[in-house]
């Protein structure tokens, strides 16, 4: 596939312009998003020989923390085709990588769906299950909160079969298959959250990526890898925009006869935003190098990103709202926007919570 000649471009001229009424609408167009798609900058990853771009972790992140600085809504898309393609890249065998890969860098969506109504940091209560019966495979379950799933014309399930697991590719429109969208989600209002019901969804076995029967935590790991680092890049994103509107906009308001930056307060908090980005910026550096190198640090590098540019994210748009003051208390502003996109990134891909106990235990490891 043909790389755009500036993808950044790209999304300033698809995107940027139309992020805030996306947001207040709670949907992106789907052309925009199979433009995006085709031009195979939904999933960069995917290798050159499926058709697609075949970027590296650093490209693909730095890419994706411009997408997000410009709207986090379709920046989640990515990451959940991003998570979809590397789940088939990682599991499937040569035939479904030559079937599905070169769909999701042609247009095609495609969401990953593995959290439940009783199973978010928990994966491990997973009640969604697939069953062979012939020549076919037999999917029930109820998967929640599906980034871009109603976007989706694929969704790559996981659940449990016998006593492993197993990701299966279900097309959007099999029999069986209830897309419902969330209802005004607070954040990431047009990301395609939807739940996602599974009545019996009969399959072909080839529907199960790589035969199924993996360890559940070694698919789910592989999986939230792609997720964590292309949510810690967004949150970059969130970072770089919120520096430059509070900046912009502390050079330019007067209060007291002087541009609200040169009051000393209102210096600190420009100043904590420009470290926080800074910060963020070389976790995420660092995590997506560990990628590239196949390091085995890879994980905690990518926990470590993304918990610490998720964490950074909330508390700097929180700051650029404290310096816009009535001038961000908008919905559609960006930084109104990033202010209620921050916060769930503190929550997706493991929460703050379960990034530090995993981050804990890394510590713990490397003490011994």
């Amino acid at each position: 596939m043909p790389e755009p000649a500036d993808p950044r471009a790209l999304v300033d001229d698809l995107v940027a312009p139309h992020a805030g009424d996306w947001d207040l609408a709670g949907a992106v167009p789907r052309e925009v998003l199979r433009a995006l798609g085709g031009a195979g900058l939904l999933c960069p990853g995917v290798d050159a020989r499926h058709g697609g771009l075949g970027r590296d972790s650093r490209w693909t992140g730095e890419f994706t923390a411009h997408l997000g600085s410009r709207c986090s809504s379709v920046r989640s898309v990515l990451t959940s085709q991003s998570m979809a393609a590397g789940t088939i890249a990682r599991l499937g065998d040569a035939e479904q990588r030559r079937e599905h890969l070169p769909r999701l860098v042609s247009g095609a969506l495609a969401a990953a769906a593995f959290s439940e109504p009783g199973a978010g940091s928990d994966l491990s209560a997973m009640t969604t299950e697939v069953r062979r019966d012939g020549d076919e495979v037999v999917l029930t379950g109820h998967k929640t909160w599906i980034t871009a799933a109603s976007y989706a014309d694929l969704v790559v399930v996981v659940a449990r079969q016998d006593d492993g697991a197993s990701a299966v590719v279900v097309p959007a429109d099999a029999p069986g298959v209830v897309i419902t969208p969330v209802a005004a989600p607070s954040g990431c209002r047009a990301a395609g959250h939807a739940d996602v019901r599974l009545d019996g969804v009969r399959l072909p076995a080839s529907a199960v990526l790589g035969g199924g029967g993996q360890p559940l935590p070694l698919l789910v790991t592989a999986a939230l890898q792609h997720g964590r680092m292309s949510v810690a890049w967004g949150c970059v994103g969130i970072l770089r925009a919120c520096l430059t509107e509070a900046s912009r906009h502390a050079a330019v308001r007067e209060q007291f006869g002087v541009p609200l930056a040169e009051h000393q307060l209102v210096a600190r908090h420009l100043a904590e935003l420009l470290v926080a980005e800074r910060s963020a910026t070389r976790a995420c550096e660092h995590a997506a190098d560990a990628v590239d190198a196949a390091s085995p640090d890879q994980v905690v590098a990518a926990v470590l990103a993304k918990h610490t540019a998720a964490t950074l994210a909330a508390r700097g748009a929180a700051s650029a709202v404290q310096v816009l003051g009535s001038a961000a208390a908008h919905d559609g502003h960006p930084v109104a926007r990033a202010h209620r996109d921050a916060k769930l990134m503190e929550i997706i891909e493991g929460t703050s919570e379960i990034c530090q106990l995993i981050l804990a235990r890394h510590a713990v490891a490397a003490a011994r």
